[in-house]
């Protein structure tokens, strides 16, 4: 069953950091992403990545149905720690959550810490190697806040907290620190699942 469509809610799209959720059967399961745009307007379609090693994946390409909480600057570290470091094939990740609302599609969003919401039908999917690409029609969209969108930038600046060690690399997107004087390329992040490319030196 469709929602109401509220077209501010895609402005708050870029440059952002998202909650992506899922439901298969009795299980819901969220990650962090940070690839969703809008490529057409009538319809409303986006087109979002997912890393193939998160069952958050596994159950949208399943289920062909997901939401996207756009997270705001309120959001803090404890936000990213249930969502991106933890696995969804462990742990149930909405456990402990009190701030998650089902949509009109049955699918988990954030209803705090979020300033927009934004549901999901996937009507196809591109192989990119270490991820999928999901292309999806919007069946609703919603505005929570006025807060602005989470961006890199802010989440490095406020929110991530700044590593303890001297030495080592620290992963960009997670914060996870890789002790040792030289990181392999071949190198994957244990909590988050990026590259060796998204870690970068401590100083």
């Amino acid at each position: 069953m469709n929602g109401s469509i509220n077209n501010d809610a895609f402005f708050k799209l870029s440059y952002g950091l998202f909650v992506l959720s899922a439901k298969q059967d009795d299980k819901d399961n969220g990650c962090i992403i940070n690839t969703v745009m809008q490529v057409t307007d009538v319809p409303k379609k986006i087109v979002f990545t997912v890393n193939k090693q998160n069952l958050t994946h596994d159950m949208i390409a399943k289920t062909k149905v997901a939401t996207i909480s756009i997270l705001d600057t309120s959001a803090p570290f404890s936000v990213f720690q249930d969502f991106g470091f933890k696995s969804g094939r462990d742990t149930d990740k909405f456990a402990d959550i009190n701030y998650a609302s089902r949509a009109k599609n049955n699918v988990l969003y954030l209803n705090k810490y979020a300033n927009s919401v934004i549901c999901v039908k996937v009507t196809d999917m591109r192989d990119l190697g270490t991820h999928t690409e999901f292309l999806a029609e919007i069946t609703e969209a919603l505005v929570l806040s006025e807060n602005p969108s989470m961006t890199y930038q802010y989440y490095f600046d406020n929110v991530k907290p700044k590593p303890k060690k001297s030495k080592g690399f620290v992963c960009k997107i997670c914060g996870y620190v890789y002790e040792g004087d030289t990181l392999p390329s071949d190198y994957i992040c244990p909590l988050c699942k990026h590259p060796a490319s998204d870690f970068e030196p401590i100083n």
